[in-house]
């Protein structure tokens, strides 16, 4: 229960409000953390009584020369559901430590209860994303299967609408809490599910949500993490089902369309890009060397321009206003697309077949 580094995190924060010498001892009287490192490994005779005897021990002068290991002052024997586990120990003065030692001992045990309770959590996600895990499988669902999902309170006859949360930060993806903030929330219902998938993603499972719900759920969770731990957020989600495999893979396509705006995206109302979901690596890759390739290679910043164009709708005035150029100098640009590719942005047909390109450089570039 009382290991070495929740030792030295008791330590860390109790030294924040004395300047006194503080020791964590196990309940064999080895010292465990110190705000005097040397006593690390150290035995404790003081503390094991304290710990036998379950009550405080005042350390005197006298005492250090009986008493092995100990230094005068204060030890307080720290207790976790009715047992003791282990003992904090304070160096100085008896009588003025005494004063704020079970102010100490309190805070000790709260915080070994905050990490007790951490742990369950942790335990209890880990169950549940293994448990998803084999769902996603889409496997016949065992009677052990279905023990597991009562055990965890899942109603597997319900249709499940899959929403994978794509996470972007440069300080890493804080999943944890993410999920902390989830369940003190209120934006989920009762029966649906939050899951890390990953290092930096998770899943959400909705039930009997309209679309405008989800989509203003998710809104408003994109908007608290970024607040909150300045990170972009995108989604993908798919369709109700109770096949929560199809949902996930529909979610799944859908993600890699968002993850470009970072923003949010449903699978239904995706259309051209279903194809590259369904055309093969060597097929796209042979695309994108007919199509952009050359662009590629001459000046990447065309294909910038290209996607800003298609963004603005191929209107020429706000694509140089978003670019921060010059309308001709966006002319130049499109007339260089066209050099380079035989295909020009302003030709409806080139424009589809030079964004299919882009999109298949996406896939074949992570493929390759």
């Amino acid at each position: 229960m009382l290991i070495p580094s929740l030792a030295k995190k008791i330590i860390k924060e109790v030294r924040r409000l004395i300047d006194e010498d503080i020791i964590i001892v196990d309940v064999y009287g080895t010292i465990l953390a110190s705000t005097n490192h040397s006593r690390v490994g150290n035995f404790h005779e003081g503390a094991l009584l304290a710990s036998k005897e379950r009550k405080n021990m005042i350390i005197t002068k006298d005492m250090e020369s009986t008493l092995q290991g100990v230094k005068a002052g204060i030890n307080l024997p720290i207790l976790f559901k009715q047992k003791v586990v282990g003992v904090i120990g304070i160096t100085g003065n008896p009588e003025k430590v005494e004063a704020y030692g079970e102010l100490l001992k309190k805070m000790t045990e709260l915080l070994i209860q905050e990490s007790y309770f951490a742990e369950q959590m942790e335990l209890e996600s880990r169950t549940l994303e293994t448990f998803v895990f084999d769902w996603l499988q889409d496997k016949d669902q065992t009677d052990e299967f279905m023990k597991r999902a009562e055990h965890l309170h899942i109603n597997l006859h319900l249709k499940r609408q899959v929403a994978i949360g794509s996470v972007k930060s440069d300080t890493g993806a804080p999943l944890r809490e993410i999920s902390n903030r989830l369940q003190q929330s209120s934006l989920l219902h009762e029966n649906e599910i939050y899951v890390r998938w990953g290092n930096e993603r998770f899943l959400l499972l909705f039930e009997n949500r309209s679309k405008e719900d989800i989509q203003k759920v998710l809104q408003k969770l994109k908007l608290e993490l970024d607040r909150t731990f300045s990170i972009q957020v995108s989604f993908g989600i798919g369709s109700e089902d109770y096949s929560i495999r199809k949902s996930f893979d529909e979610a799944e396509r859908a993600l890699q369309v968002a993850k470009r705006t970072d923003s949010i995206q449903f699978d239904d109302e995706l259309k051209l890009e279903m194809l590259i979901h369904e055309t093969s690596n060597k097929v796209q890759n042979e695309y994108v060397k007919r199509t952009i390739a050359t662009l590629i290679i001459e000046d990447f910043t065309l294909v910038d321009t290209l996607l800003e164009f298609i963004k603005q709708n191929q209107s020429l005035k706000e694509t140089a206003k978003s670019l921060h150029i010059h309308v001709n100098t966006l002319s130049y640009r499109l007339n260089k697309i066209e050099e380079y590719t035989g295909l020009h942005p302003k030709n409806f047909t080139d424009l589809v077949t030079l964004y299919l390109g882009i999109l298949f450089l996406d896939k074949s570039t992570k493929n390759n």
